[in-house]
């Protein structure tokens, strides 16, 4: 389930966005996770747990649905 995640972050790190998503459709929320965190590990925002959880949510489906995907083509 984690196969292409470095090739996509590198891809990112080379501005290939489009190219990136493809590799791992799950990228940008896992980016949009990991800057969440970071940043209410520094400050603590309002509704920080809410946001966390809910990025989290998208990621794992993400993750299982391109899977699934990947399994049937």
């Amino acid at each position: 389930m984690g196969c292409g995640l470095q090739r996509s972050v590198s891809l990112v790190f080379q501005g290939q966005f489009v190219e990136a998503f493809y590799m791992y459709p799950a990228i940008y929320s896992l980016i949009l996770l990991f800057i969440s965190i970071v940043i209410n590990i520094f400050f603590k925002f309002k509704h920080s747990n809410k946001v966390i959880t809910i990025l989290a949510i998208i990621s794992v489906l993400t993750i299982i649905t391109s899977f699934i995907i990947k399994l049937i083509n």
